[in-house]
C-alpha cells in the first residue's frame, strides 16, 4: 500500500501544505502548479474533522455571556502542531463569546479549517492611499460642516495614529460543515474571527509563518465608519451593503486579546 495511504489525515495535509507553498528558487513566489496545489491542500481540509486530531468542543464555555470565561484565563489557545520555512500549521480555539481581532497577514497566504462550533469571519482588503482632498482622512473629517467626532484609540505613548482606506468584502458564518476560508496576500488578507453562539476551533495554516525580521509581523486595527452611519465593526449588527469601502484604524493589540498555547493531543506530524 502507498505510504500516503497509510498516513493520518494530517500528515497528509502537512505534506501537502509543503508542496504547495515551497518558494521557487529559494524566493517568495510559490512554484509552477501553485492552483492545482492550492486545490488539493484544500481538499484533504475539507475532509478534516476534530476527531481526526482528539479535538472535541469544549461543552463547559457554552454560555456566550461574559462572566463565562474567569479574567485569568485567556480567550483563545493555540495548538501547535508543525512548522517549516513555507508554512506553519496549527489548531485554534476560542471561547465562547470570544473573537481574534482584526488583523492582518503581510506577504502571506492562509488556509482556514472549521472544525467545531461556529465562525463569524469578516474579510478586508486594503485600498490604495485617497487621492482626493482630504487624503489620509476618515470620510467625515474630509466633510465640510460641524467638527467631526474624535477617535480616541489606546494609543502607546508616543505612538502616531495610522489610518488607512480598505475595502470590507464580505462577511459569512462557517461550520465543519464549510469548505476552507482562504486568504492571499492581495485578497483577504485582513480579518477578524468571531466565535458564535459557543466555543468554536479551526485549523489554521500560514505561509510563510509569521517573522517579523522579514517583514511579515502582525497589526491590529479598528474599523471607523463616516460620521452618521451604524455602527459596522465586524460582527453580527451591520445593516449596510457589502462590499463597501472603509477606513481602518491601527492599534495596539487590545487588552482583553490575548492567546496561551496548550499542547496538541493528536497524531504526531512530520511535514
Amino acid at each position: 500500500m502507498p505510504r500516503d495511504n497509510m498516513a493520518t489525515l494530517i500528515q497528509r495535509i502537512a505534506r501537502q501544505a509543503r508542496l504547495t507553498f515551497r518558494r521557487a528558487g529559494g524566493g517568495g513566489a510559490p512554484e509552477a502548479g501553485f492552483p492545482e496545489n492550492l486545490q488539493q491542500l484544500q481538499q484533504l481540509m475539507s475532509q478534516l474533522r476534530a476527531e481526526d486530531l482528539n479535538i472535541s468542543p469544549r461543552r463547559a464555555a457554552l454560555s456566550s455571556s461574559p462572566p463565562a470565561r474567569p479574567p485569568h484565563l485567556p480567550p483563545v489557545t493555540y495548538m501547535h502542531i508543525c512548522e517549516t520555512a513555507e508554512f506553519s500549521l496549527g489548531v485554534f480555539l476560542l471561547k465562547s463569546g470570544t473573537s481574534i481581532p482584526l488583523h492582518d497577514h503581510p506577504g502571506m497566504h492562509g488556509v482556514l479549517k472549521v472544525l467545531y462550533g461556529t465562525l463569524r469571519i469578516s474579510c478586508l482588503d486594503p485600498l490604495p492611499p485617497a487621492a482626493a482632498p482630504g487624503e489620509g482622512q476618515p470620510p467625515q473629517q474630509a466633510a465640510a460642516g460641524p467638527a467631526p467626532p474624535r477617535f480616541d484609540p489606546p494609543l502607546r505613548p508616543g505612538q502616531r495614529a495610522v489610518v488607512r482606506r480598505a475595502l470590507l468584502r464580505s462577511r459569512a458564518e462557517y461550520t465543519e460543515a464549510s469548505a476552507p476560508c482562504l486568504l492571499s496576500p492581495l485578497s483577504d488578507n485582513l480579518h477578524q474571527i468571531d466565535a458564535v453562539d459557543g466555543p468554536a476551533a479551526f485549523l489554521d495554516i500560514l505561509a510563510p509563518p509569521y517573522d517579523p525580521d522579514d517583514g511579515r509581523d502582525c497589526h491590529y486595527y479598528r474599523l471607523l465608519e463616516p460620521a452618521g452611519a451604524p455602527d459596522a465593526a465586524p460582527g453580527p449588527a451591520a445593516p449596510l451593503p457589502l462590499p463597501r469601502e472603509v477606513w481602518l484604524l491601527e492599534t495596539p493589540q487590545a487588552a482583553d486579546f490575548w492567546c496561551e498555547g496548550e499542547p496538541y493531543p493528536g497524531p504526531k506530524v512530520t511535514p
